[in-house]
């Protein structure tokens, strides 16, 4: 019997030049990744909001639309109505390679950013950085009081209540109950949850939070504190 095929990680990999996107599924293939190949922005699209992969590479000139804008589309996602998860990793892998091109790729949200032509094994290493990170990142359950937040299973719990939240709301949470007793910044939480760069005037933290607040305590609404004109907490309750 043979054994059986234990893949590292699911990859999207978004490529319109139709060689290159052999070469890259046939190499990470051959590095145990499982490839979903995308040629267009419309099948990168499709996979991360179907596949639930754990990487997009991404390709920033595509024959249907820029790779900035499917990264945007990703990083505004709620979570719910689109189906694309916010946080999905992702690097551009690009022929753009002048100095504006790396930072606009950046603040739009990439996680890393590889000019071609490029070395394999340097490709393969930077994904492996990237997927630590994200691991690095999901380990190990919170608690604060009788809110327990789980990152690596997505699951929340208020006492023995599991408590189901939106990705955004989740997203805030765990933010929030990795220092409990600190008040965040309402910049900060934008910022990390959103990805905002110059969040301006928007009640999108504050609707979510209210939603959340709710969510969890649907009673009383402890738990998420306001700090009026500054941030918010959470407290054990």
């Amino acid at each position: 019997m043979l054994p059986q095929r234990r893949e590292i990680a699911s990859l999207v990999v978004c490529e319109d030049d139709a060689a290159t996107l052999e070469m890259l599924c046939d190499h990470l293939v051959a590095d145990g990744f499982g490839v979903l190949p995308a040629p267009s922005a419309s099948d990168a699209l499709r996979f991360c909001r179907y596949n639930h992969p754990d990487l997009l590479l991404l390709d920033l000139t595509l024959p249907d639309a820029s790779g900035l804008d499917v990264l945007r589309e990703i990083r505004e996602a709620d979570g719910v109505t689109s189906r694309f998860d916010p946080g999905l990793p992702v690097i551009v892998v690009t022929g753009r390679g002048a100095d504006a091109d790396r930072v606009r790729g950046l603040d739009f949200g990439a996680d890393d950013y590889l000019v071609k032509p490029f070395y394999h094994p340097e490709l393969r290493a930077r994904i492996g950085a990237v997927l630590r990170r994200g691991l690095g990142e999901r380990e190990g359950p919170c608690r604060a009081g009788e809110v327990v937040v789980d990152p690596a299973r997505r699951k929340v719990w208020v006492g023995e209540r599991e408590v189901p939240l939106s990705n955004k709301e989740f997203g805030l949470l765990r933010v929030l109950v990795r220092e409990p007793s600190r008040v965040f910044t309402k910049r900060e939480l934008l910022e990390a949850v959103w990805g905002y760069r110059s969040p301006g005037r928007t009640r999108t933290l504050d609707s979510h939070a209210s939603r959340l607040r709710r969510k969890l305590d649907p009673e009383h609404g402890r738990y998420v504190v306001n700090c009026w004109g500054y941030g918010y907490r959470l407290v054990d309750g």
